[in-house]
């Protein structure tokens, strides 16, 4: 069955609740004072099936108090009834709510010209010239006008026919796309818990679906669904829904809040968007502060205009809204703007890119970038958040970036790995930068491989973290960037030393010499080496070039480093494991500290570091109070 959602919009007392009333036979308004007072004040819901399709009405209130609560039922509306009665014609609300259902891009709609049944003929004709002019260049221009009486029932038939051709050409919502359920009602039932309503605006729910309510993150379980008057296993796209929840606490929902997929969302304090200030509003300056309203959220939000000062009636401009807290929005959202006083709608917009970094007013590429962003140019819209993420571009970043489908996403990225226009990054099924950026860190890799042989001539290369902290790159990218140099030779890594091909360390003669009596020092100590200062101070040299110098001739492994202040020469090494090996044939496998320090020449200051160190590479295995050895 086909789920299709009506909304009401038009002034107080014009007779919405009524209509729904004689359509479905249930009455939306549910609060005492609603019915008390004859007014709605909150969202109403009630349902009604013409043929092959289900229709949920959502009633909103007429009241300018109340405009507020109308907003948190207007995101998902399929189809519109615009309600003027015909004996007041159109009143403030009228126009107000006229112009939140075209901000909202609602597709299509029905005028109904209530309480007919009140005026004259003529009275009624000259009320629908009226309509008529207010619904010049809309979505609604040329929408049928059926009149109607709640109260007689005239016109209802006609009413209803209307509706199933509305509701024939209405587009169904993606049931296979990611679940988003923006939550308008939070209440407990006796017996149940707690119990969120709304629209599902996409994706499809089950019991005992795990999701997440955002802003708060929080994960929740599906215990139970209710739509349409009866409970059910399933709902989909475009469906009234209540959902049971298990997992957390009424006091932790509200409206505002969305039901959404799991790990697959971020929550957003400041995006970029295309606005349009409506013909009757004042100008909109920079800066200024203004209610939003999203789906069914309600907050505050600072206007950066983007490329002008001011924006004014009847214009559209790229601007950043900034919240004071987060909300969960996607490419595509509909948004409304009101002044903060006196409350009055003044504009909508779409948000384009949910993610947005702070601009500089200075930033030339900021207005191009937003352009392609809001194109229906998918391809160039992903190459593009590429070459914005700093970590890579994930499947589920760029569901949150886009709001596409995990179908979608993944073809897109998969033709930009195939195009070259981006590179798959190294531990992740599907990560990939954008291939520019990747070259463009290469670029900077050379380049500070060049200052730094031209600064450290004697030293054989920098560690891969030094070099990386001078390109600023993300691991995953620097990683990237790395393998294409290595690949065409542009870079030699040894071990975790980078340098430059074709580098090689230029010694001047002083240089040289002054190598050549480090390794000697060393060489002549044997097993029983001084501290390295010791050996600069002993040759008298400048101890920032001595450093540079030992540390060339721990790169050759002509000295080995034991531990953090012994360092031996690679023949004493040599020699030492030969004396082992030795050892193991004349006096068997074991060998005890006291006969190590003999067989070495050495202190136990020296003994059991080399020991150790022994240990550590595979020659001898500690075992008690002796050691194994393990060559021969």
């Amino acid at each position: 069955m086909k789920h299709v959602i009506v909304g009401t919009a038009g002034h107080i007392d014009h007779g919405k609740s009524a209509l729904v009333q004689a359509l479905t036979g249930t009455n939306p308004d549910r609060l005492e004072e609603e019915k008390r007072r004859g007014i709605t004040i909150d969202l109403g819901f009630a349902f009604l099936e013409l043929g092959d399709v289900k229709i949920g009405f959502v009633d909103v209130p007429g009241h300018e108090r109340f405009v507020r609560n109308m907003l948190a039922g207007a995101g998902g509306i399929d189809v519109v009834l615009l309600v003027i009665a015909a004996d007041e014609s159109i009143k403030p609300q009228t126009r107000e709510h006229f112009d939140i259902c075209r901000l909202l891009g609602i597709p299509s709609g029905i005028v109904v010209l209530t309480k007919s049944d009140l005026v004259d003929p003529d009275t009624r004709a000259l009320v629908k010239i009226e309509i008529q002019e207010l619904l010049r260049d809309s979505f609604l221009e040329g929408a049928p006008i059926v009149e109607v009486s709640s109260k007689t029932g005239a016109g209802l038939d006609s009413l209803k026919s209307e509706l199933a051709k509305a509701a024939a050409s209405v587009i169904g919502k993606n049931a296979d796309h990611f679940l988003r359920l923006p939550i308008d009602r939070a209440f407990a039932m006796k017996g149940f818990g707690p119990v969120v309503t709304g629209t599902l605006i996409s994706g499809s729910l089950h019991t005992e679906d795990e999701l997440e309510v955002f802003p708060a993150g929080q994960r929740v379980r599906v215990r139970g669904l209710h739509s349409g008057g009866t409970s059910t296993a399933t709902a989909v796209a475009g469906q009234r829904t209540a959902v049971n929840l298990a997992g957390i606490k009424l006091e932790d929902l509200a409206r505002g809040m969305t039901l959404a997929s799991p790990g697959l969302f971020q929550c957003t304090s400041r995006f970029n968007a295309r606005i349009h200030l409506l013909p009757s509003a004042p100008p909109l300056k920079n800066h200024a502060r203004v209610h939003f309203h999203c789906g069914s959220s309600e907050t505050t939000a600072e206007v950066i205009l983007l490329d002008q000062t001011t924006l004014h009636p009847g214009q559209s401009t790229l601007a950043q809204l900034r919240l004071p807290s987060p909300l969960l929005l996607l490419p595509g959202d509909r948004f409304i703007l009101r002044r903060l006083s006196p409350v009055s709608t003044i504009a909508g917009g779409t948000v384009i890119d949910p993610f947005a970094p702070y601009h500089r007013s200075r930033d030339t590429r900021t207005l191009p970038l937003l352009k392609i962003l809001g194109s229906e140019d998918r391809q160039a819209i992903a190459e593009n958040l590429a070459d914005l993420e700093p970590q890579g571009l994930t499947v589920n970043r760029l569901i949150a970036r886009s709001g596409w489908s995990k179908k979608a996403v993944t073809e897109i990225l998969s033709t930009l790995l195939a195009n070259k226009k981006a590179i798959q990054l190294e531990g992740d099924p599907l990560r990939v930068a954008h291939a520019a950026k990747i070259a463009e860190y290469g670029r900077q890799i050379v380049d500070a491989l060049t200052q730094f042989h031209r600064a450290e001539p004697l030293l054989p290369g920098i560690s891969k973290e030094d070099l990386r902290g001078r390109v600023k790159a993300h691991p995953k990218l620097f990683a990237a960037a790395l393998v294409q140099l290595i690949e065409v030779g542009a870079v030699i890594v040894s071990g975790d030393l980078v340098h430059a091909g074709g580098h090689k360390i230029s010694a001047n003669a002083d240089e040289t010499r002054a190598l050549e009596n480090i390794e000697q020092a060393f060489k002549k100590a044997g097993l029983a080496a001084p501290t390295p200062d010791d050996v600069f101070k002993s040759l008298s040299l400048d101890p920032r070039l001595a450093r540079r110098l030992f540390q060339l001739l721990v790169t050759q492994v002509k000295l080995i480093k034991v531990t953090e202040t012994l360092f031996l020469h690679k023949d004493a090494l040599a020699h030492l494991r030969a004396l082992i090996a030795k050892h193991r044939k004349t006096s068997g496998e074991r060998l005890k500290v006291g006969d190590f320090k003999a067989l070495a020449n050495v202190s136990r200051k020296y003994a059991v570091p080399l020991l150790e160190y022994l240990d550590r590479q595979g020659v001898t295995r500690r075992q008690g109070e002796e050691r194994v050895i393990l060559i021969s």
